[in-house]
């Protein structure tokens, strides 16, 4: 097993400049930053369940690419410009989340924030994962 850090930045995502969307380090996998940014670059409207949708989303592509499934997440940590905002939907995310996750919860955290690296993200979510060895899927730096 391989301790040298690997990034992992999947082609259905943004080309990172400055920062990779995930590091494989043996079989843990470190799952950058990820706002709602859909394939145009741009965030998707239509309020912070939508957000999430494709926050989450974004973070799963990563996490597969390495070989990981949604199950694997061990911590994810999630940062909100509107805290009251994303409680108020709590009941229609935690759908979303079982919808492309399963019925499975990490560690967690919710931070609020008074803003996100683009002016319109109301949501950014973060995580932590470890592979099965026998899954995992080591890019070619």
């Amino acid at each position: 097993m391989s301790l040298t850090p690997v990034p992992v930045n999947p082609a259905s995502l943004a080309k990172p400049s400055g920062y990779s969307h995930g590091t494989l380090a043996g079989n843990t996998l470190y799952l950058g930053g990820q706002t709602a940014l859909d394939a145009r670059m741009r965030i998707v409207e239509g309020g912070i369940v939508e957000q999430f949708r494709q926050a989450f989303g974004n973070v799963l592509a990563t996490l597969r690419e390495a070989g990981g499934q949604p199950s694997d997440l061990v911590s994810i940590t999630i940062f909100l410009t509107d805290i009251p905002d994303y409680q108020a939907h709590g009941r229609e995310i935690g759908q979303v989340w079982r919808e492309l996750a399963g019925p499975v919860y990490p560690a967690m955290a919710g931070i609020g924030t008074t803003g996100l690296w683009q002016p319109d993200a109301l949501i950014e979510i973060m995580g932590v994962a470890v592979i099965p060895e026998e899954r995992v899927v080591r890019p070619t730096p």
